[in-house]
């Protein structure tokens, strides 16, 4: 009786926001994080200083276990915009970040440009598509994409990291800058100080406003007060935490590692070594660079939401926050993402639907950022796009304990090979094909909760379980879905 009870429940809120959503249009507010695994206090990271984030995240219910589709800027933004998995789009996903994913699929209709077909005003600013080379798609939006060309010269301040930037624009300075200036001295202020502006202007009609901060994708910058924030000490890693993968290995298996001995997203900034590993008092330095970005993203997004309030527009505003993947701060001798694992896969996800998510709500459920697109349409009482790869997961805001997915997938593309990875409630198994032939060149298999930092392979110790995951993964995300009736 009480599943049913349930059930009941959750049908009856439902209709009630879809009753609300047809008098009053909901409105969406999009934010999208870059780079930001779940260093956040309502996440229990104790080194975090998020005071906004963790307020926004006990106004409505916060994902404890979100999955990007690949931990990589540009697929997992297309993911998410077109309610595709990368395979879709696989010049996107193979990395070559300057594809655009209408080039693979000409008509698809990306989550703002249906709320755009249903008399919603869209507007992008900051980085929400991919930035550089520029991903820009005006069909989805009512004007023109703002902010969204960020430059790497242009995330610097001081002029040592800018001086090079002339000559080569993406030229990278160092990983690190802290100045005294104020927030709209770099681009996620001046991003914040747009969406209020454009919030302000919108406000008496329906609108899904998307907003992307740059940090704390590198280079770590940020004024100097989101620095004095914390404490450097606090930042080191206990040696089994940091010990670091044998270099033979690395060279072994060059598809799963991002960061190797001549390689690695961080390796071309000025201050970090060509061929080395970071030592500890460097490794401080970065993560409390890392910490402190988040630290000034948090007080823009807290500027953001705080004009929603202050605008009358909370009761009829959908907000939405989640990160484009997650990310290695040195654990595992690791840095950067673009991998298959935990860290860098798993990513904070929050959402504040009025009149149907309750405060402080919290679900363990497995759910995919691809899922974002049918469900926010869901929320509208827009109509679903049949091609879409994701399930609304509406159900679960106001049932967070309802029994969902089975399994969350993801993927990877490096070294010649393809990595196919599947998530289930206790292990993470992946399997590596050349991409010429598709034949089977690596496996591995992870207890998670037992084995965090994906340390200890299983995949020859447990045959059985091996060949299990590999035939659910094989089964693929339609296998996975929630059997509720509830779920679309």
């Amino acid at each position: 009786m009480r599943v049913r009870l349930g059930y009941c429940a959750g049908i009856i809120g439902l209709v009630l926001f879809a009753g609300l959503t047809r008098a009053a249009r909901p409105n969406v507010l999009f934010l999208v994080v870059d780079d930001l695994r779940p260093a956040i206090g309502a996440y229990g990271d104790a080194r975090a200083v998020t005071p906004n984030l963790d307020r926004l995240a006990a106004r409505g219910l916060l994902f404890e276990r979100a999955y990007c589709q690949q931990a990589l800027c540009a697929p997992s933004r297309a993911s998410v915009i077109t309610g595709r998995r990368p395979a879709a789009f696989p010049r996107i996903s193979g990395g070559e970040g300057g594809a655009h994913y209408r080039e693979e699929l000409p008509d698809v209709v990306t989550l703002p440009q249906l709320f755009k077909q249903h008399g919603y005003h869209t507007e992008s600013i900051g980085k929400v598509n991919h930035v550089y080379p520029p991903i820009l798609d005006p069909v989805s939006w009512s004007v023109p994409e703002r902010l969204a060309d960020i430059v790497k010269r242009d995330e610097y301040l001081l002029p040592g990291n800018r001086i090079g930037g002339f000559i080569q624009p993406m030229r990278k300075g160092e990983a690190t800058e802290s100045v005294e200036a104020p927030d709209k001295a770099y681009v996620d202020g001046q991003a914040a100080d747009a969406a209020i502006e454009a919030l302000t202007r919108l406000r008496d009609q329906p609108f899904f406003l998307a907003v992307g901060t740059k940090r704390p994708h590198l280079p770590w910058s940020a004024p100097t007060r989101y620095w004095n924030l914390h404490e450097r000490e606090k930042f080191g890693l206990s040696p089994e935490v940091a010990q670091p993968w044998a270099a033979a290995a690395l060279v072994a298996r060059p598809w799963r590692y991002e960061w190797r001995p001549d390689s690695g997203e961080m390796r071309g900034y000025t201050d970090i070594r060509t061929r080395s590993d970071i030592d500890a008092e460097k490794t401080r330095q970065l993560r409390h660079g890392y910490y402190a970005a988040a630290s000034y993203v948090d007080a823009q997004i807290g500027r953001i939401v705080d004009a929603v309030t202050e605008l009358g527009l909370a009761d009829h505003t959908i907000i939405v926050l989640w990160a484009d993947h997650g990310y290695h701060l040195g654990e595992n001798g690791q840095w950067g993402k673009k991998t298959n694992t935990e860290l860098d896969a798993r990513v904070p996800l929050m959402i504040v639907a009025p009149g149907l998510t309750r405060p402080g709500t919290r679900t363990r459920a497995l759910v995919e950022l691809v899922d974002l697109y049918p469900t926010l349409a869901e929320l509208a009482g827009l109509p679903r796009e049949t091609a879409l790869e994701g399930t609304s997961f509406a159900p679960l805001l106001d049932h967070p304990d309802r029994a969902w997915k089975s399994a969350v997938f993801g993927r990877y593309v490096r070294a010649g090979a393809v990595g196919q990875a599947i998530r289930t409630e206790r292990y993470r198994y992946v399997e590596w094909t050349r991409s010429n032939d598709g034949t089977v060149i690596d496996r591995e298999l992870y207890d998670v909760p037992a084995d965090p930092w994906e340390r200890r392979n299983l995949a020859d110790l447990e045959p059985d379980l091996t060949t299990a995951l590999a035939r659910q993964l094989h089964a693929g995300w339609t296998a996975a879905r929630p059997t509720s009736p509830f779920s679309r």
